[in-house]
């Protein structure tokens, strides 16, 4: 009779003989309330893309202001997601998303008052510091509800929060602005973000999957376990590094979709508002729809003992290859329906990426590390976001012509995208590193 494969190796220790109850009802209350944060986060950040043409022509400013006012969302996004991973061990994660949220309403707040750059930066600059750590920690707010070979579907939930809030944002926003002015999309959402915070405040809680087990901490006691790998060796585990590589080529074609997207389409493709949202949402729609598809069965995999390299390592890196090529070829497709065919696979296939990123690093993480690995993956992988709408808005101005800055623009992503996941899928090794560093056997 053949044997059956080994299980994979994992430093959370979730497979110790008396694990936490998992208390189903609980967990899928909160991964509702992390769902919904995602969902306002992700509309927070997509309203200057839909509103970025009324807001250039109002104000008078050219592609390279408005992409440099884009991308100071992202100064202190990686900062801030980092600094904010190393507390997570010692906050409650109902405290960080609380206040994270708190002062996305208010940093919706500087336009309404002056309507002027630096208004405008000013906001996006607080917005991005108090969005920057959002993925991660609600992410890991999320793991301390369920164990592994349970997280497939509420991670990939969590990240479809995102397409959920392009989505949702797409159409409702663009309707605000049509009708009521720009203005009025800006204080709808920190509208929404202060309710938000009042609900989590009461419906918020921490779970039990949060330490690792007895059975590992009475085998570590006294010794160098797995909860003391050194942050260095963590990070240059080839696991850790395929995983900041995947999401940065993936971060890179999100950045992208919402600063300048919803202004190609209207410009380059000459679609009206109403079309252009209907774009926008048909391309998160087909992301949501990939999230929940691929989470069941990498769970099933996974339960089955597969190794983990195959079954959210490699599609990971593959999914970010496959929109880069996307992105290299749609700028030249003839006709319209191909052409939006490419843009959907180009802005949707990679996020894919996103939830597999965070498994494969907790595959390789201890329980007490994970918030603040999950920090500086976020922080890295993120970058993007810093540089992809100002490289744009470069490329545009400098350009013969914006047809082709457009075309300069997406030819740089897909190569970024391309490299990105060829890293990931050369350098994911769950088990490999998990024993390195000393990984507890499930």
């Amino acid at each position: 009779m053949p044997s059956q494969p080994s299980p994979p190796l994992v430093l959370d220790g979730s497979g110790d003989l008396g694990p936490p109850a998992f208390d189903r009802r609980r967990a899928w209350l909160v991964t509702a309330m992390i769902v919904t944060f995602m969902i306002v986060n992700f509309a927070d950040k997509s309203v200057l893309g839909l509103a970025a043409d009324p807001i250039m022509e109002e104000l008078e400013i050219s592609h390279s202001t408005y992409g440099l006012i884009s991308s100071s969302y992202s100064i202190l996004f990686s900062l801030s997601g980092l600094v904010v991973g190393f507390f997570a061990a010692r906050i409650s994660s109902r405290v960080l998303l609380f206040v994270m949220c708190l002062v996305w309403g208010v940093a919706q707040l500087p336009v309404l008052i002056v309507a002027a750059v630096p208004a405008l930066v000013a906001g996006r600059v607080l917005l991005g510091a108090a969005e920057g750590p959002a993925t991660p920690m609600s992410m890991h707010a999320l793991y301390k509800w369920f164990p592994v070979g349970r997280r497939g579907l509420p991670s990939a939930l969590q990240i479809g929060g995102a397409a959920l809030g392009t989505l949702v944002a797409a159409p409702v926003v663009t309707w605000l602005i049509t009708g009521f002015g720009w203005r009025a999309a800006f204080v709808a959402l920190a509208v929404t973000s202060l309710a938000w915070s009042a609900v989590w405040w009461f419906v918020g809680r921490d779970g039990p999957y949060d330490q690792p087990p007895a059975r590992v901490r009475a085998e570590t006691a006294g010794t160098a376990g797995p909860a003391r790998v050194p942050y260095r060796r963590l990070l240059l585990s080839g696991t850790v590094i395929g995983s900041v590589a995947s999401a940065f080529g993936a971060s890179w074609a999100m950045a992208l979709s919402q600063a300048w997207l919803p202004s190609y389409l209207r410009n380059e493709l000459a679609m009206s508002p109403g079309t252009t949202a209907a774009v926008l949402s048909a391309v998160a729609a087909l992301s949501f729809v990939l999230l929940l598809a691929l989470s069941p069965v990498v769970d099933r995999l996974t339960r089955r003992g597969l190794s983990l390299r195959l079954s959210i390592g490699v599609p990971q890196g593959v999914a970010v290859m496959c929109a880069g090529a996307a992105m290299a070829v749609f700028p030249f497709a003839g006709p319209l329906p191909v052409r939006l065919a490419l843009i959907a696979v180009a802005f949707a296939v990679h996020s894919i990426a996103f939830p597999l990123h965070y498994m494969t690093a907790a595959a390789v993480v201890p329980a007490s590390r994970r918030g603040a690995l999950f920090g500086i993956v976020a922080a890295t992988g993120t970058l993007p976001g810093l540089l992809a709408p100002s490289l744009t808005g470069r490329l545009l101005d400098s350009a013969s012509s914006t047809s082709a800055g457009y075309t300069q623009s997406f030819t740089v992503a897909a190569a970024v995208m391309i490299v990105c996941g060829t890293v990931s899928v050369c350098c994911i090794r769950p088990a490999r590193d998990a024993a390195r560093l000393g990984a507890v056997v499930q």
